[in-house]
């Protein structure tokens, strides 16, 4: 073999590698890009309103009430990196410790959870405090971080809500879908004295166990290689990885009472990963799994049921009147 085809067959191997690797990492990058990527929609508080109304025309009332009597506020907080957040709050009717800290799905935003907020504000006559994750709603920032650094803005919110609300609040943290595996996260760490509960409705194990699941099942992709260089994107561009984006290590760790919440016709968040969760509680817990609901509507399929199953659930834990 002359040297010359040699070259060239050195030549077209480097070539085919190249494109390869740049392939890959196109699909890689795309990945992230796609999960963690702001949407017009999650920044969009009007269309999240049109939205919920036409869900819930029962929140009609509720909302034009709270807004013609100015009852519907907001806040902002500057996060320990100087990102600059934003949030609703709802005081109760009548003065109460009861207080619920609302966490929103993934590409929703603070308005995407009103009806959970007329759950604990309107029926359980709750104080509530609606935060907008980063990249979310009002809030800045310039990735969606699935929950992780997330329980550290939530926290922030805890504190702030403790203060709006009296500075001697007995707090529960609800969240659904990608909140409530903010929640999960944030029940990890140290515990505020105020903090009494938690409910987490169709949260995931962990951000490498959901984008494995979306990826094979929406875009027939395995785990190895292209997770894995999606994986490297995010902690080099944004310093964490989807491993330690562990809701499931965090629950094993929580010292709080919660209440799991899973439609067993959830293909989003698959039903199995409940389970999960659940184990990995060591104790105070309660598990409902909602027959024929898909992902994040137990709710709005069966909304008297899931009011009297958070209400006995957090009356449990909560142990003040008002």
């Amino acid at each position: 073999m002359s040297k010359k085809t040699i070259k060239r067959i050195v030549t077209a191997s480097i070539t085919i590698l190249a494109v390869i690797v740049v392939t890959l990492s196109g699909v890689g990058f795309y990945i992230l890009h796609t999960a963690l990527a702001p949407s017009k929609w999650a920044k969009n508080p009007d269309a999240a309103y049109d939205y919920m109304l036409s869900e819930y025309p029962f929140l009609q009332e509720w909302v034009a009430s709270l807004k013609h009597k100015g009852e519907l506020k907001e806040t902002e907080l500057t996060a320990s990196d100087g990102t600059i957040l934003h949030a609703y709050y709802i005081k109760a009717k009548q003065p109460t410790k009861k207080t619920a800290v609302i966490v929103h799905g993934h590409k929703n935003n603070a308005i995407n959870m009103l009806h959970i907020a007329y759950l604990y504000s309107h029926d359980l006559g709750f104080n509530v405090l609606l935060p907008d994750l980063r990249a979310h709603g009002k809030s800045s920032g310039n990735h969606i971080q699935m929950g992780w650094n997330d329980r550290l803005d939530v926290m922030q919110w805890m504190d702030t809500a403790n203060e709006l609300f009296g500075d001697d609040t007995q707090m529960v943290i609800h969240g659904i879908s990608m909140g409530a595996a903010t929640a999960m996260m944030v029940s990890g760490e140290e515990q505020p004295h105020y903090v009494k509960a938690y409910v987490e409705d169709c949260g995931y194990t962990s951000v490498w166990d959901e984008f494995s699941y979306v990826a094979k099942k929406d875009y027939h992709l395995p785990q190895m290689p292209f997770l894995y260089i999606a994986d490297r994107f995010c902690k080099w561009r944004y310093g964490w990885g989807f491993k330690e984006a562990s809701a499931v290590d965090q629950v094993r760790k929580a010292d709080k009472p919660m209440l799991f919440i899973h439609g067993d016709a959830d293909t989003y968040v698959p039903t199995e990963m409940v389970y999960t969760l659940f184990d990995a509680k060591v104790s105070d817990k309660e598990l409902w799994v909602v027959p024929g609901v898909a992902h994040a509507l137990s709710y709005h399929d069966y909304p008297e049921e899931y009011t009297n199953r958070v209400k006995e659930f957090v009356n449990t834990y909560l142990n003040v009147v008002n």
